[in-house]
Order: C-alpha cells, then structure tokens, then sequence
C-alpha cells in the first residue's frame, strides 16, 4: 500500500527561468501526456507552468505576441505545492485540496533533500487517496474504526524483535448476556465506550480490535500494571451508565445462561490477561497467543473485573491482581 508521496510521483520535464514561452509550447506539443513543467528558478526554489494556464494566458488577444519570444517566469506560478518526498500522501492530499480554485488541479512538485524529483497530478492524488482509504478500511474494524486482526498480527510480529513488551488482551466477562438482555443496538454502545476507555489509558501504544467484546493493546515496554489498573477503574466507573436502575442495584441479571437454564448472570466487567517477556521470551506469535488463552481462563474464573500477567511480580492495588503461576 502506497502512504508516502514520493511512491507515486513522475518525471516531468523540468527547465529553467530563461527558457522561453515557444520552448514550453513545443514541450507541450511533443509530449501531449504532459500537462506541466516544473521551472527550476534558483537553489531549492521550484516554479510551475501548468498546460492549462499557459493556454489561457497565450491564447488571450495579445497573448500570443506578447509572450512567446519572453522568458517562461514571466507567466509561471512562482509558489507552487512542494512537498518532501516522504510527506504522507493523505496529508498531501489536504495540503492539495486548500489550494486557491485556480491552482487546484496543479501538479504538486516532490522533492528530496531540496532536489526536484517529479510531480503529483491532482488524479493520481486522488486515487492513491480512495486506494489508502480501500485498503485502511479492510485493516479496521468496522465498528470502532481501530486496526483489525492483519494489522494485530503484524504488530505482533514486530513485537517479538523487541527488547520490552507487555501484550495486554482484554475482553468483557458476561457481555453475552448484556447483549441479549438490551439489544445489540445498546450493545454497540458499550462496546465503543469501551473502546474510548482503553484508547484514553493506551495513549501512544499500539491498540486494536480482536472483535467482539476482544480487544489487545501492545506495549513496548513493562509498565503494564499501572495501565491496566486504570482501564479497570475507568471501566467501572462507566459501566453503570449501560444498567437499568433496577439491574444496577441487584447487581445482576435475570437471563438464560450457555446451558438454557435460567439464573441470575452477574453485570459486565472486564479482564486483562497480560503476556509480557519480563520473565519469559517468547519464539512465535502462537505461543504468545497460547499463554495468553491460558492466563485468560484464570481472569474468567473471577468474579470481578481483574488483570493477571505471566510475570512472577506480584503488586496490590485496588484492582485484582494475580499472576498466572499462582493459580
């Protein structure tokens, strides 16, 4: 997937201050495809004729007479868009669009290390744009917008070559039965407020959407505890707002549980099951994922929100917490 403006650029015939108009009007003539060129004035100062513009100016009533036989910067745009290469492509792409009317369809010049590499057309601006969009979306999901599983997994690939890093996987114990008791509608809810919460305490790190009530954030280092004792904290301030009355104060609720059978299911909380290389390394994405399963199943064995790592560290707080090796 092209993200940077220097992928997409083209060669464009380039000239200097002094050339003159008939030059630039045979330039067009002999290379039809081309509907710019970039004028280079002085050091690291770049001009632009665009086609259209020369026209217009060359076929006014005098037009003609007056300009041919003169110097190009006498009619080119002297403050053209110019961008560095690696400047993204949809920053560019905005840079673009809050252009004058006049100078919306002009080539943006592409630069590297104040050398003139080519230019960007508005069209092929555009498309590489609707083609990020494309691409962005499929690595989403499509209900809070954050990076779906490809991009998990090539963020845990990554994460593998590091030094530090704590994987948190978190995901809401009874959400099921919440689910079925208010309506998916009421249920998306929940799930993006979620989702602000832990984007909130993640701040910098990595922050994704397994699906479903899952979600992983990847830190690149081991000071996990105090973050996740803020997502608990946050979480449970908040999930009142998503009760009746009534089903706050009992603290539970009257539903079917897997089993067909009816009792009362206790309210949503939240667990965090924590892998980290403190302790223990780790070879492949699967036996991350592996000890994580194993860790999760302690968190859902508690009745309240909770984290539980894979570290032998213990630490005490207003949270529970626990680690894996003391089940």
């Amino acid at each position: 997937m092209f993200t940077s403006i220097g992928e997409i650029y083209e060669e464009v015939p380039c000239v200097g201050p002094d050339t003159k108009s008939r030059e630039i009007d045979k330039i067009f003539k002999d290379l039809p495809h081309v509907q710019g060129i970039i004028v280079k004035t002085d050091g690291r100062h770049f001009a632009l004729v665009m086609k259209t513009s020369f026209y217009q100016v060359i076929g006014n009533q005098y037009g003609y007479n007056l300009y041919m036989g003169r110097p190009i910067d006498l009619i080119m745009n002297k403050s053209p868009l110019m961008v560095d290469h690696m400047r993204p492509i949809l920053e560019v792409s905005q840079l673009a669009m809050e252009r004058p009317i006049k100078e919306l369809y002009d080539y943006v010049i592409v630069t590297k290390e104040d050398q003139c590499m080519g230019a960007v057309s508005v069209q092929s601006l555009l498309l590489a744009f609707a083609k990020i969009q494309k691409e962005t979306a499929l690595l989403m999901n499509p209900l809070t917008g954050l990076p779906g599983n490809n991009s998990i997994n090539h963020e845990l690939a990554r994460i593998l070559e590091a030094k530090n890093f704590s994987v948190l996987y978190i995901d809401l114990d009874n959400f099921k039965t919440y689910n079925d008791t208010y309506g998916f509608k009421k249920g998306d809810d929940f799930l993006l407020a979620t989702a602000e919460i832990i984007t909130r305490n993640v701040a910098n790190n990595f922050f994704g959407h397994i699906g479903g009530d899952d979600f992983i954030a990847i830190l690149h280092h081991h000071n996990y505890k105090e973050l996740a004792d803020r997502i608990i904290k946050d979480f449970d301030r908040t999930v009142k707002n998503f009760y009746s009355e009534s089903d706050w104060t009992q603290q539970y609720v009257i539903a079917e549980n897997r089993a067909g059978t009816t009792e009362k299911i206790p309210l949503v909380s939240i667990s965090i099951a924590i892998v980290t290389n403190e302790e223990q390394t780790f070879d492949s994405i699967q036996h991350i994922v592996d000890e994580a399963a194993i860790i999760k199943k302690l968190c859902k064995q508690r009745p309240c929100s909770c984290f539980i790592t894979n570290s032998s560290s213990h630490w005490s707080g207003n949270s529970f917490e626990m680690t894996a090796m003391d089940s």
